[in-house]
């Protein structure tokens, strides 16, 4: 211990000392009691200072750090391979009752994998029996009329017309159904620019025909349009103008002949609120021309809405065929451009 720190210590136990002595502080004086609390700072100043002197002059062990030699590497024995791809890994644990959502963000989507196509066994075909076909019958075509009726003998009756009053059926001309033609009769027909009236509306169109019995017309109807038998004709096109020939031809022996039509046209170019028929008001919206032994009379103008009667005589000097007919027009696109014919009739007269 040095000095200093002996002197601190002595100094501190005779300050204890005096203290504990139980004499009475008023028995000391100002100055004394002054230098015993100097004594008493300087004290503790002096035991401090000899506190940090003899910790300074104590010698502390140091500790010394011994590296471990360099010693032969041992050889190290070898790792064991790695597990095959073919060994099965345990499972991972699973909570039981807790439901695992994993959140895809939006717009990233997983692709999934396409299931692969499995092919079914290829089927053994069994041995089918082969089938002899049955020989395909041939079919007897069906004659069908021509355009062109053959010529005809004179009736027993009088009347030179074949299907005079248009009972004995009809046929499709090319095969159109719309053209429902009256056997042993010809229909001709003009298409195209209208040189009696330029307005491309009015140009001519094909019309239609028909051949139509009682069963087709309302009843009040027959008499209207029917004059002979159950059946009558009628050429007609709505809202288009047309220009048509129905003709025939006959084997006539010189003499001298009467032709007679029966025709209405039913030319409409509107209707009352009532639904009357309100009639072509131009008299040139229909002409009616006849046609007998390759001559063509004068165009006449029948009265719409009624039956009207034309008649043309001929005479010829040699047994030949005679071409017989009707020309009719209506150059005017109206609302119903129709016209019905029956009961015709070509007599001898000398």
């Amino acid at each position: 211990m040095s000095p200093l720190l002996f002197i601190g210590v002595e100094m501190y136990w005779c300050i204890e000392i005096d203290q504990c002595t139980m004499t009475p502080i008023n028995q000391y004086s100002v100055g004394a009691v002054l230098r015993l609390l100097l004594m008493r700072y300087l004290n503790h100043f002096l035991l401090s200072a000899a506190l940090l002197v003899g910790c300074a002059e104590t010698a502390v062990p140091t500790a010394e750090l011994v590296l471990p030699t360099t010693a032969a590497i041992a050889d190290v024995p070898e790792l064991p391979t790695a597990i095959p791809a073919t060994a099965t890994v345990p499972p991972t644990f699973t909570p039981v009752g807790m439901d695992l959502v994993v959140a895809t963000p939006l717009g990233d989507f997983a692709p999934t994998t396409a299931a692969t196509y499995t092919p079914f066994p290829t089927a053994t075909p069994s041995n089918t029996p082969t089938i002899t076909p049955s020989p395909t019958p041939t079919e007897t075509p069906i004659p069908i009329p021509t355009d062109t009726p053959t010529a005809v003998p004179p009736p027993a009756s009088g009347n030179y017309l074949p299907n005079a009053s248009f009972e004995e059926g009809w046929y499709h001309l090319n095969g159109r159904p719309e053209l429902q033609i009256p056997n042993q009769w010809l229909f001709e027909w003009d298409e195209g620019p209208n040189t009696l009236d330029p307005d491309p509306w009015n140009a001519f169109v094909r019309p239609e025909v028909r051949v139509l019995s009682t069963d087709f017309l309302p009843a009040q109807e027959h008499a209207t349009f029917i004059w002979n038998g159950e059946q009558t004709v009628k050429v007609f096109k709505g809202e288009g103008a047309i220009s048509y020939r129905l003709l025939t031809d006959v084997e006539l022996e010189p003499g001298t002949y009467l032709f007679s039509v029966k025709i209405y046209p039913d030319l409409v170019m509107g209707y009352t609120p009532s639904g009357a028929k309100i009639w072509a008001d131009d008299v040139l919206a229909g002409e009616v021309r006849l046609i007998a032994d390759g001559r063509s009379e004068p165009w006449m103008l029948p009265n719409f809405g009624q039956r009207n009667v034309f008649t043309v005589t001929f005479t010829i000097t040699e047994k030949r065929p005679v071409r017989i007919g009707v020309a009719v027009r209506g150059r005017w696109a109206i609302l119903n451009n129709g016209w019905f014919m029956d009961d015709w009739s070509l007599q001898k007269v000398d």
